[in-house]
């Protein structure tokens, strides 16, 4: 009986150890469905429309890219070729651009404008206007389009308060889409309360704070319409001299700026939402440049980027304005305005300026990367206010 339990135990043994070469295999349980590895989230509406701007943009040449920086007074002669010709961004429309022609008319030539952008890089043209109210206007000055001229910002406080000022961007905004115009270079965002500065009329003639409560109703208006807003004219016009006709020299202290000047900008840039850009005067500034006007002073586009913290489109006031005269001698201006910040440069010499932009990329004075950058907060715009 010791012999069999012995025999059993030696047995039991043997069998409890691993074969001579055998592999210890662990056992792998099923990978249930719980356990597989997640999906990759989709992407975000954000990151799709960032997507389509990157890839708009890689498929664009130089002189492309730097056609769309180009928003430019309409020619009287060659409109529709130019387009091509120069692949530009976007056309400005004046009073003379709409004198004594019918609605028809308007829309027929903007849509000739846009088939011609269409067939050239197939990206839409920002079509803009001055449509303030007022003083300036340039669509309801004639009597075919509009009855009456729309009335300044002013008067309309004075007639309905805020209520009054919306609904008539809303009516402002369905004529001017009605013609084919996407782009209002409105609102004026500058504080005066003075009715002697150059600028008031065309202001809302209240203080900082009054001023942003107006800009921001404006704008918030303007972008449930899809209509482009323009905030102007940074940094702030305050009591100067009319730029079109001379240089203005702003001396005021960087923190008059900061407590009043800066805050209807930054409500408007808030209540934008994407779809406003702000236009920079020719104004110097001298708080902090002393000699170059704001619309080509990187410093006053770095206090614009940094501190106010905006990240949309910037663009220069007209370059063909006298303040800016003496920086255009060697045709180089709106060189200068790429190397200080603006995204969009307005000017009438385009066929002379767009060489001369694309001749300083070529010889590394102005990078790609410069290029690239503007022409992707440009076409970020156009995105925004449904044109692509």
């Amino acid at each position: 009986m010791k012999r069999f339990l012995s025999a059993a135990l030696a047995a039991l043994l043997l069998l409890s150890l691993p074969a001579c070469g055998a592999q210890d295999v662990t056992e792998q349980s099923p990978v249930t469905e719980e356990e597989q590895p997640a999906p990759p989230p989709e992407p975000t509406e954000e990151e799709l429309a960032a997507q389509e701007i990157d890839d708009l943009l890689s498929s664009l040449t130089t002189e492309e890219k730097v056609g769309q920086l180009f928003f430019v007074r309409c020619p009287a002669d060659s409109a529709v070729e130019d387009v091509a010709a120069y692949h530009l961004g976007g056309y400005l429309l004046f009073g003379r651009d709409f004198t004594d022609k019918t609605a028809d008319d308007v829309i027929q030539t903007i849509r000739a404008y846009q088939t011609a952008a269409a067939a050239d890089t197939g990206i839409p043209l920002l079509i803009g206007v001055d449509e303030e109210g007022g003083t300036v206007v340039r669509v309801s000055s004639n009597p075919h389009l509009r009855s009456a001229k729309y009335p300044s910002p002013q008067k309309l406080l004075s007639q309905g308060g805020t209520e009054a000022l919306v609904e008539n961007t809303a009516e402002k905004d369905a004529l001017l889409h009605s013609l084919g115009i996407n782009v209002n270079l409105a609102p004026v965002a500058d504080v005066s309360t003075n009715s002697g500065d150059f600028i008031y009329d065309r202001t809302f003639g209240l203080d900082a704070e009054g001023t942003s409560d107006c800009v921001t109703a404006v704008v918030e208006q303007m972008a449930a319409d899809g209509m482009g807003s323009v905030l102007k004219h940074f940094p702030g016009y305050g009591s100067n001299v009319d730029t079109h006709t001379g240089i203005a020299v702003d001396q005021r202290p960087l923190e008059q700026f900061e407590s009043a000047d800066f805050l209807p900008f930054s409500a408007g840039m808030a209540a934008g939402n994407g779809t406003t850009a702000v236009l920079v005067s020719h104004n110097i500034m001298t708080a902090v440049d002393e000699s170059l006007p704001a619309s080509l002073s990187p410093a006053v586009h770095d206090l614009l980027r940094d501190e106010l913290g905006f990240d949309g489109v910037v663009m220069t006031d007209d370059l063909a304005m006298d303040a800016v005269a003496a920086y255009s001698e060697s045709g180089a201006v709106a060189v200068m305005a790429l190397q200080a910040g603006n995204d969009l440069i307005i000017t009438t010499d385009y066929r002379t300026q767009i060489p001369k932009v694309l001749e300083a990329v070529e010889n590394g004075t102005l990078s790609p990367d410069t290029i690239d950058t503007a022409c992707r907060r440009v076409l970020t715009w156009k995105q925004a206010l449904g044109l692509l």
